[in-house]
């Protein structure tokens, strides 16, 4: 299975003979020039791998690729045209269109690129040899560094020398840990290991943001331990992520069968200490969302009143303050940690859980007389917390008379 074949069959890949497909090339190739399917469509149609994102590269300048677009009908949008990409619509699907490229100056972080017609100088910046497959439309490959052999080996290679694949980009640590975590087998490739070893220093100078997308493929691999362990070892997590400290829980999510288990969010939390500050450090650090931060707060301390906590009443407690989805993430981690009688029923519960509303409202109290004001929220607070404490089982008219006796007369 070395030998590359000579054309990738409409078996393999259904979706280059698509229509969308077809009316993007034509569009394309209207003018006439080549084009070709590159990256990930190719790469993962020969891997017989599911393929989301279709990327074609043209020789056509940017605003050239526009007026084609434009005089097919088809709907684009300028998503990067300093760097040559435009992405084309068609009912609803997205493809992105780029123009050849070579790298003028590179920082480490950002290339200054320019335009130009070279296939081969297009394919020689791609980071990995997997990576600069391509096709024509009518299906024949173009594999000019062997990366359909490693693709068949489980090989991540850089394409040319290794260090200076990283000096142009160092992202591209992170992403050879990230390919071989979802094509490699056995260990990494020793020349690209070597090179993320000795240059994982220049590693803080990237954005949290890009740390942080890395990060979250990484972790949706099927096993992602296997890979960190192996970035913790040749000194990849330090300059990044040093709370990293035992990978146990993490095994134990993988080994999970629940679907929500293969969250990147979840893992990451399972990697982390119990420590809302080191969450927060970690999430500020990745420059994650708020509500990211705030929930790897939560799954690394839960509020102690409502979690951990045995017993359906005390469950229901927290499905109702904190929600079915975090429960069942608490649960999950639980069981991963080897608390079973724990995190199942949390997770199981979570599954069929309805909310519940307080039965009564601001305007309850309102209408008994009191004044607006803080003394409102007040009442209403004392009667969720006695709603609580039954069950949830009292309904309207008890709650009602719960509030007319803290009112008083």
């Amino acid at each position: 299975m070395s030998d590359a074949p000579a054309k990738l069959s409409a078996d393999a890949a259904p979706w280059m003979g698509a229509a969308d497909t077809r009316a993007v090339v034509a569009a394309l190739t209207a003018g006439g020039r080549a084009v070709r399917f590159v990256g990930g469509c190719v790469r993962d149609s020969l891997a017989a791998r599911s393929v989301i994102d279709i990327d074609i590269a043209t020789p056509e300048p940017p605003t050239r690729v526009l007026e084609l677009l434009a005089a097919a009908r088809i709907k684009a949008v300028p998503t990067g045209l300093d760097h040559g990409t435009v992405t084309a619509i068609v009912d609803g699907r997205p493809f992105e269109i780029t123009t050849l490229r070579r790298d003028v100056e590179t920082d480490g972080r950002r290339a200054v690129v320019a335009f130009t017609d070279s296939w081969a100088e297009d394919a020689a910046r791609r980071d990995f040899t997997i990576n600069a497959l391509s096709a024509d439309p009518d299906g024949t490959l173009h594999d000019p560094f062997g990366g359909f052999a490693d693709l068949a080996a489980g090989r991540v290679r850089f394409v040319g020398e290794a260090e200076l694949r990283i000096r142009e980009d160092v992202l591209r640590i992170l992403r050879f840990f990230r390919f071989h975590a979802h094509y490699g087998k056995g260990d990494p490739d020793g020349a690209g290991l070597d090179a993320c070893r000795k240059l994982a220093h220049l590693l803080p100078g990237l954005s949290g943001e890009r740390i942080a997308a890395e990060l979250r493929r990484l972790l949706a691999a099927p096993d992602p331990a296997a890979t960190l362990e192996r970035m913790r070892a040749a000194g990849i997590l330090a300059p990044i992520l040093p709370e990293i400290a035992d990978l146990a829980r993490l095994r134990g999510l993988q080994a999970l069968a629940d679907a929500a288990a293969r969250d990147p969010l979840l893992r990451l939390s399972a990697v982390l200490p119990g420590d809302a500050a080191v969450a927060r450090a970690v999430a500020e650090r990745l420059r994650l969302s708020n509500d990211e931060r705030t929930w790897l707060e939560l799954l690394a301390a839960p509020p102690a009143h409502v979690w951990p906590a045995r017993g359906e009443a005390a469950l229901r407690r927290a499905l109702h303050r904190l929600g079915p989805d975090l429960v069942r993430d608490l649960g999950l981690l639980a069981i991963a940690r080897g608390d079973i009688e724990m995190g199942r029923p949390a997770v199981d519960a979570a599954a069929v859980w309805m909310p519940v509303a307080l039965p009564v409202r601001g305007q309850d109290a309102l209408e008994l007389g009191v004044p607006a004001g803080p003394r409102v929220g007040q009442l209403i607070a004392s009667v969720e917390s006695w709603w609580e404490e039954n069950d949830y089982r009292p309904d309207r008219a008890a709650c009602l008379q719960r509030l007319k006796s803290l009112v008083g007369p």
